[in-house]
């Protein structure tokens, strides 16, 4: 009796510690946050153990390196614009205006936090020694690539693209990332046309062949 006591105090102990550590993870990657928006890609290790009132050593214990730290911020935004993403696409209008949400929603997230688009995509080139930057190239690529599989899901369970729909759904699921992606970097660095523009001309871009396909039987439409 009194060991099956002790297994299940051990237990909830190992509970509340996993709990504590999730907690403290998030108060870490709130004040990465915190930093993220002052600074963009100038972000540094230093300044985010500054703000969690820490030591950079204890931020390396909690995310193992500047990649792990990156890692968890890229993950937790990809994962807010994913969700955003897929409202726009659940919401009650017609194809072309759900095309047209979706590419809105995009823009307007880089547009609202560009600082936090700037540190997730652009390294910081002048940043001093010995505080180097986040190596962003090495992980803005694996961003992308989750966002164009995630498209590409939505696009083969919505649309009938006939007998190869898996391989096509990818091409186009990462083809409308990679043009999202690189308009909307022009974009925000140079401003030339408002974000309604730029959206009806990426969406006169794409309207041609999702216009003629029909939706997959069975599947949520699109």
């Amino acid at each position: 009796m009194e060991t099956t006591q002790q297994a299940a105090q051990q237990a909830e102990q190992q509970a509340e510690q996993q709990r504590s550590a999730r907690q403290r993870r998030r108060q870490l990657l709130e004040a990465a946050d915190r930093v993220v928006l002052r600074d963009g890609p100038h972000a540094s290790m230093n300044a985010i153990a500054a703000e969690a009132g820490i030591t950079k050593p204890i931020l390396y214990r909690h995310f193992g390196d500047k990649g792990g730290l990156y890692r968890a911020l890229a993950k937790r935004h990809t994962d807010a614009l994913l969700d955003a993403l897929r409202t726009a696409l659940d919401a009650p209008a017609d194809r072309r205006r759900r095309v047209e949400a979706t590419l809105d929603t995009y823009l307007a997230a880089i547009e609202a936090r560009p600082q936090v688009y700037r540190f997730l995509m652009h390294p910081a080139e002048d940043t001093p020694l010995p505080e180097q930057g986040f190596d962003v190239g090495r992980h803005s690529a694996p961003l992308l690539r989750r966002l164009g599989e995630e498209l590409a899901k939505v696009i083969e369970e919505r649309v009938d693209l006939g007998p190869d729909s898996g391989p096509l759904a990818r091409v186009w699921g990462h083809g409308i990332v990679g043009m999202m992606h690189a308009a909307g970097d022009w974009w925000l660095g140079e401003r030339p046309c408002s974000r309604e523009q730029l959206v009806s001309s990426l969406a006169d871009l794409l309207w041609g062949r999702l216009a003629a396909v029909g939706d997959r039987e069975g599947g949520p439409g699109f």
